[in-house]
């Protein structure tokens, strides 16, 4: 499975706009907060794996 990294670049409601990190990219990806971390805010770090998004420290 690969692993892709994010940055939280805003909320809205019970969604999120996620950037990603590891490529150059402007692409925003509107992501439902449900299949968040609950404790985001914006600019979290995230790692995606395995079909789920874990907290970056």
């Amino acid at each position: 499975m690969d692993t892709w990294y994010y940055e939280v670049v805003s909320i809205d409601g019970d969604y999120a706009n996620l950037r990603r990190t590891d490529i150059d990219s402007d692409d925003l990806k509107l992501v439902a907060r449900a299949l968040l971390p609950a404790e985001i805010r914006e600019g979290s770090k995230l790692r995606y794996e395995m079909f789920t998004y874990f907290m970056e420290e």
